[in-house]
């Protein structure tokens, strides 16, 4: 007894302790956990410890929205589990963004929460393995027993609770944190705006960054936003009409992470890395692209190139494809083409929802999506992390195949430029020799980088050569997303701005060239003037200005602030209030996938022979998914005992998250060793 009435006393005391000087320990644990937190996401102590000393007002500002969440637990008694809880969210916060910055270069923001699904599903792929998700379960689970723990054995705070002073004393916190995050602004310890999301949180800090991606989200309405600035915008659109004569096939190639490796300054090369693009600037319509990320964000240079809608006027860390276009269709260059009797196609080596692309490329109403489920991949880059890219080649030409008798619009997505690149040496025998960094694991990485763009060039050149084959007028338009991943300074690189990246075009039909440097979210609105197509609310609105020659004017700017808003999230007064572009029934791929026979085996499986399977094509009986065996293209197997005489067979093409992007037709299996009638036999 006498035991348990010092432990008892001691366990007092050190609670006394804790409630007299909680402020203090608060603000000392606030800084600690801003520094564990900066300590995960860099991956590095030096790292954090370089924050903190270079940017001290900013590591404050980050610790102080920790201290105003840590004074939520003066609200209750149980003090101690607060703390613990209110500590794991934000050291578990920091822990997900450092894991997923050993993956990717875009840091965690809110808006990847809403692809959580995606993510505990894409297990033994390049951004999160099954032993990372055993860790995050087993680590999730220890936490929560912990709390369970002390929500039975923990302490409670036993003294006066004031039901007044305390919650204004919180709300107060709260309430300081827009006052200090506006000074911080206005004194330039914080920036409102990320144009580089990964640049934003390494100099402001993860707290910040990922708090500002929870509050700035979606695009705010235009203090003036009215019917009449909607229609007055749509006044200064380009009023001619569609030249409906000899419409060409238009391609758009998004060559993933892609620049010009020459216009990097300090790096020398064995021979040029892109010969054929070159070739392409200097006999077609080119010239530089300004896109709204660096080094990651493919799908928002992506949602400028589809839609004509500028970035800039969206939250931080904002993806569209990831929160209005989970709400609402919207229109774009393939809605706008499909109104002249376009075809529209989307083909892509990486998984269909990635970005949640499915989704987002119905609701900007796309025919058809092939994505690498839908493909026989067979060829990967040198480190196995993603497909080569001539596998699109056929893919392109399929998606034009697909429809008789009218003009296509395809939009590709290349994956081979992709990060990570490594810091050891990789290619034995590189193609391209590359010298000039600053040691010798950066100038593996710029070989590997360099040497993949080289075979991206190459692809370039054969799809080119391919369209050229065909008997149709077809105009192509390649651009850079991003920059890569590589460290790249405005002082690096030729144009002085790591925010431009390079577009060329090649046709078929003799377009005369014509150079201009664009922005992503103009580019299309450029190329279909040329083609003397005038649709769309955007582009029509942006063709206005790009003859004019008025881009930068606040006129302009205005006008498609105040279009977007009302496309997305006002009131359509642009289309008097009516669903002129709604989603369409995307189908996934434009090629059948059918089973022909199967057939059982003394070795106790089953094989099923058909047409066009891949390494995503799932077996299911009787609607429930079996063990699948890819052979090839048209040859799947089973386990003997799966099946049985009778069972309806069904093979899916299944994408991220168990979704089933394309089935065959169902297939009743007959075993041959079963008795059937005369008549279920002649059936």
């Amino acid at each position: 007894m006498k035991f348990v009435t010092v432990n008892q006393e001691k366990k007092a005391k050190i609670t006394a302790w804790f409630n007299r000087y909680s402020l203090f320990v608060h603000a000392a644990l606030s800084a600690i956990l801003c520094f564990s937190i900066e300590v995960i996401s860099r991956h590095s102590i030096t790292g954090a410890a370089s924050f903190f000393a270079q940017r001290t007002w900013a590591f404050a500002y980050n610790s102080f929205v920790i201290f105003a969440s840590l004074a939520l637990v003066y609200l209750i008694r149980r003090r101690a589990l607060g703390r613990v809880l209110i500590s794991g969210f934000w050291l578990f916060l920091g822990t997900v963004n450092g894991c997923i910055l050993s993956n990717r270069v875009t840091p965690f923001g809110y808006t990847d929460l809403k692809c959580i699904a995606d993510l505990l599903s894409m297990q033994n792929t390049s951004y999160f393995t099954a032993k990372e998700a055993v860790l995050v379960v087993c680590a999730v689970t220890s936490f929560l027993a912990f709390c369970v723990f002390l929500f039975f054995k923990g302490p409670k705070f036993q003294g006066e609770r004031r039901k007044i002073l305390t919650p204004c004393m919180v709300g107060l916190c709260f309430l300081m944190i827009p006052v200090t995050t506006q000074a911080a602004q206005n004194s330039n310890i914080l920036a409102s705006y990320f144009a580089n999301i990964a640049q934003g949180y390494e100099n402001y800090g993860f707290v910040y960054g990922f708090s500002t991606s929870v509050v700035d989200r979606g695009m705010s309405k235009p203090k003036d936003y009215s019917e009449e600035t909607v229609h007055l915008a749509q006044e200064n659109s380009k009023q001619e009409a569609t030249n409906n004569q000899h419409q060409p096939n238009i391609i758009t190639v998004l060559l993933e992470s892609f620049i010009d490796p020459t216009e990097v300054n300090y790096l020398d090369f064995s021979e040029d890395p892109v010969p054929y693009f070159r070739n392409l600037t200097e006999h077609y319509s080119s010239g530089y692209l300004t896109v709204p990320v660096v080094g990651a964000g493919t799908a928002n240079t992506e949602f400028e190139i589809l839609t004509g809608m500028s970035m800039q006027y969206f939250g931080t860390g904002e993806y569209p494809y990831k929160t209005i276009l989970k709400q609402t269709d919207c229109e774009s260059i393939a809605s706008n083409l499909s109104n002249i009797g376009y075809g529209t196609h989307v083909v892509h080596n990486n998984g269909g929802n990635f970005y949640s692309r499915a989704n987002a490329f119905s609701m900007m109403g796309f025919d058809s999506f092939t994505s690498k489920e839908l493909m026989d991949i067979q060829e990967y880059t040198p480190l196995g992390s993603w497909p080569t890219d001539d596998i699109l080649i056929d893919e392109t030409l399929k998606a034009l195949d697909s429809t008789e008798n009218q003009p296509d619009f395809v939009y590709t997505i290349t994956v081979q430029g992709h990060g990570d690149y490594p810091t050891e040496q990789v290619l034995d025998a590189p193609e391209i020799l590359v010298s000039g960094a600053k040691d010798e694991a950066a100038n593996y990485q710029w070989e590997y980088y360099v040497n993949m763009i080289h075979e991206v060039d190459k692809f370039i050149k054969n799809l080119t050569d391919a369209l050229a084959k065909r008997k149709e007028n077809t105009i192509v338009v390649f651009f850079g997303d991003h920059l890569p991943s590589l460290g790249l300074e405005e002082s690096d690189l030729a144009s002085g701005n790591t925010f431009l990246t390079r577009y060329a075009t090649w046709n078929n039909f003799g377009l005369a060239k014509e150079d201009a440097d664009l922005a992503a979210y103009e580019l299309l609105a450029s190329t279909t003037d040329a083609l003397g197509i005038h649709e769309g609310t955007i582009f029509t609105f942006e063709q206005n200005a790009l003859e004019k020659g008025i881009l930068e004017s606040e006129g302009y700017q205005k006008g498609l602030n105040h279009l977007q808003y009302d496309l997305l999230y006002g009131n359509r007064y642009a289309y008097h209030g009516e669903d002129l572009y709604p989603a369409t029934e995307l189908v996934m791929g434009v090629e059948e996938t059918s089973i022909v026979n199967v057939w059982p085996s003394n070795l106790g499986y089953a094989t099923i022979s058909g047409k066009n399977f891949t390494r995503w094509s799932k077996i299911y009986v009787n609607d429930k998914k079996v063990p699948t065996t890819f052979i090839n293209s048209s040859r799947l197997r089973l386990k003997l005992g799966d099946i049985k005489d009778g069972d309806v067979i069904v093979v899916s093409q299944v994408g991220s998250g168990g979704s089933r992007f394309r089935d065959t037709q169902e297939f009743v299996y007959t075993d041959p060793n079963a008795e059937h009638t005369e008549t279920e036999l002649t059936e």
